[in-house]
């Protein structure tokens, strides 16, 4: 849940420039040394996670957690908060870092990762880094694995009530989400690109090899226009992905469809179902067995055994049991591979088979990281932007005008490192 949310959260991990490092070192700075790992008054050595949950989610988090420092030398301190960029950036201003920290964003990681801000992983850490959530880096010439996926989402649903006559395409439309208003509209691209035009050109554009006024770009803006025609998009604009007071768009009585994750069924009860949205959206049926995903990562910031193995256990079957029996029954966490626990629930089931393909044999479809939170932060926050605006005007000129902004961006970036790949197959 994006401060709550889950998907995309506002964990811009981008440095700021010299005023804003400034700033924010000068104001953080204290809740930097209050978050930084060290000695709790038992002796014992704290381990601190920083991460983007909170409420409930971050209590079952926390949970987790203290049952997994049990009968070690550690204590394991969860610190939650939905400004996990800035508190971040303070930490490392301050020379104070998390031991581990939780992003969704490969960009932003591939960033740290760059920087030497982050250990890479060995050992059964890097076996458990399962594309396409966590693929090797070439960083000064050495080829390392420097996170993990620890829970992920499938993202390219659409959402029904079961009992509910849906009229056709009676769209619910929620853009707000506090520094990442926005994500919404990139997830409506994104999903349609991946299945208009394919896995293939989809990592293309991703990775910064596919101009944003490639015809393959601009059909998605362009169908996106079209199924948005006759919703009522301005209001759209102001209203909160999670539905006012946060009880969700189908709860409003105005709409019957939702485009969202597998994040998106804590604001719902039994009633509420899914289907890919390759079998349901007009025009997605050409590429129906590909999905785009997203994922939490957690990453080293600050070395040392007790961090390793604390995101060891956390990646592995223990601490992962652990984690789904402490989540209530609508928060219960997905993980990666088809080895590791997961939901029971029927809905929390289906998703899992999309996401791990149900069994240990060869899979039958493809994954794909969203592709905004693969993009260099830059570029993905001009794309927040760019569906905004948009979306309250969708006529050609406008789409014209912002792609081309958009691929001036992109070729300014034009020889940065790109991640190596977004798509693979579920883990078996």
């Amino acid at each position: 849940m994006r401060g709550e949310e889950r998907g995309k959260r506002p964990t811009r991990a981008t440095r700021p420039g010299a005023g804003l490092r400034l700033l924010l070192a000068g104001t953080l700075v204290v809740l930097a040394a209050a978050l930084a790992g060290g000695c709790s008054g038992g002796g014992k050595r704290t381990v601190v996670v920083l991460g983007p949950w909170t409420g409930n989610e971050a209590a079952a988090f926390t949970r987790t957690l203290d049952l997994l420092d049990d009968g070690t030398p550690y204590n394991y301190s969860y610190q939650g908060t939905s400004s996990l960029r800035e508190t971040l950036v303070a930490q490392l201003e301050a020379d104070a870092p998390p031991d581990v920290a939780i992003l969704n964003s490969q960009g932003e990681l591939q960033e740290y990762a760059r920087e030497g801000a982050l250990t890479p992983l060995t050992g059964d850490l890097a076996s458990r880094a399962y594309p396409p959530w966590a693929p090797e880096l070439v960083v000064n010439g050495s080829r390392h694995t420097y996170w993990v996926p620890l829970k992920v989402d499938i993202k390219s649903l659409v959402w029904t009530r079961t009992a509910q006559p849906v009229r056709p395409h009676s769209w619910c439309l929620g853009m707000s989400a506090q520094a990442t208003t926005g994500w919404p509209g990139t997830d409506w691209i994104e999903d349609i690109l991946l299945h208009r035009s394919g896995p293939q050109k989809y990592e293309q554009w991703a990775t910064g090899a596919l101009p944003w006024t490639s015809r393959e770009v601009r059909d998605a803006w362009t169908t996106w226009a079209s199924l948005m025609a006759g919703q009522d998009t301005r209001s759209a604009l102001d209203i909160p992905y999670t539905g006012e007071g946060g009880k969700g768009l189908l709860n409003s009585g105005t709409c019957t469809e939702e485009h969202a994750g597998t994040f998106i069924r804590y604001l719902y009860g039994p009633d509420i179902t899914f289907k890919p949205s390759a079998d349901t959206i007009p025009g997605l049926g050409g590429h129906k067995d590909a999905y785009e995903v997203s994922g939490d990562m957690a990453a080293v910031f600050r070395d040392s055994p007790a961090a390793m193995r604390l995101l060891s256990r956390l990646a592995g079957p223990e601490g992962r049991k652990i984690w789904l029996a402490q989540a209530a029954p609508q928060l219960k966490p997905h993980f990666p591979s088809a080895s590791d626990p997961q939901p029971t629930d029927p809905l929390g089931r289906k998703a899992a088979t999309l996401l791990t393909g149900g069994t240990r044999e060869a899979p039958t479809h493809e994954l794909c990281f969203d592709a905004s939170d693969t993009m260099p932060p830059t570029l993905r926050d001009a794309f927040q932007h760019a569906v905004l605006k948009f979306l309250s005007t969708p006529d050609s000129a406008t789409q014209n005008r912002l792609l081309a902004q958009l691929e001036q961006e992109r070729s300014r970036l034009a020889g940065a490192p790109a991640l190596p790949e977004v798509c693979g197959s579920p883990a078996a």
